[in-house]
């Protein structure tokens, strides 16, 4: 199949999954969402697969879903690519279906570089493993005004109270300080960060896929058993109910007048005038 928004390559075991929007910082248009399922598909259909390794082109891994209407390459109409009314959607894109990343049967690794904000941390989250550059921004600054995320992994990666620190303020970490909570496998340089991944994607890839199948159901039957995916359900459905806050109807007030870059500037307004008050320990 040919796609418009992401690169699709294999090689000695492993599919290399490129989001392929660096104009918009690999930003999740509805076409870009949808190509991505298909290439999951089409991974878990090749016998020759037995790793998918999830990437970003450009400066980012991805800076969340286009909020700013931009369309797929493919063309149609310039529109967000999930609104509120969407989201339903958006979820079953990522959630719904079997060959998705958190149920695929062959192991996912996401490479995240640069920033990984909001709808990045929906894809990477699913994913496996994440090892990311020590500089990355991991980030869910939606939570400040425009709503919640519908794939909550941070509380079973770094705990309550951290996922409540980073979620209640929507402030960053980087790659360094996402390792230390747990929300990373693994930082490292960089200039290291391509190479560390297929590493250990050629390394997973000697391992038989009945195996790794296997092996990577039960450790998900596990966070399953706690309650994951309905946490996610529950998530969408209060997402719907925060977004009739009044915070969200001045956003969209701001947004249609003034445009979305004088939104987004009104809504971190407040947070530039007051430091980060913590830092992670040990970083």
């Amino acid at each position: 199949m040919a796609y418009d928004n992401i690169l699709y390559e294999t090689d000695e075991g492993m599919a290399v999954l490129t989001l392929n929007r660096p104009e918009r910082l690999n930003a999740l248009s509805r076409g870009l969402l949808a190509e991505y399922v298909e290439a999951l598909r089409a991974a878990e259909r090749d016998d020759a697969v037995r790793v998918v390794v999830v990437r970003g082109a450009g400066r980012s891994f991805c800076a969340g879903y286009d909020i700013g209407g931009g369309g797929s390459r493919a063309g149609g109409a310039a529109r967000p690519a999930a609104p509120r009314i969407d989201d339903q959607n958006s979820l079953k894109l990522l959630w719904g279906s079997s060959a998705v990343a958190w149920s695929l049967s062959k192991p996912v690794i996401a490479q995240v570089h640069g920033h990984c904000i909001a709808g990045g941390n929906d894809i990477a989250g699913q994913c496996d493993i994440v090892i990311a550059g020590e500089n990355a921004i991991i980030q869910q600054p939606q939570v400040r005004r425009l709503g919640l995320t519908f794939n909550h992994m941070f509380p079973y990666k770094c705990g309550p109270q951290w996922a409540k620190i980073l979620l209640l303020t929507g402030d960053p970490v980087s790659g360094r300080e996402a390792e230390r909570l747990g929300i990373v496998a693994m930082a490292v340089p960089e200039d290291d960060l391509d190479e560390t991944v297929m590493a250990l994607a050629k390394r997973i890839a000697l391992v038989d896929p009945t195996m790794l199948a296997t092996n990577k159901h039960a450790v998900n039957r596990v966070y399953e058993a706690m309650g994951l995916r309905e946490a996610t359900d529950a998530a969408n459905s209060l997402d719907v109910m925060a977004h009739q806050a009044e915070v969200m109807n001045q956003f969209s007030k701001t947004s249609r007048e003034d445009g979305l870059k004088a939104a987004l500037a009104e809504n971190e307004a407040p947070f530039r005038e007051s430091p980060r008050p913590f830092k992670v320990p040990g970083t």
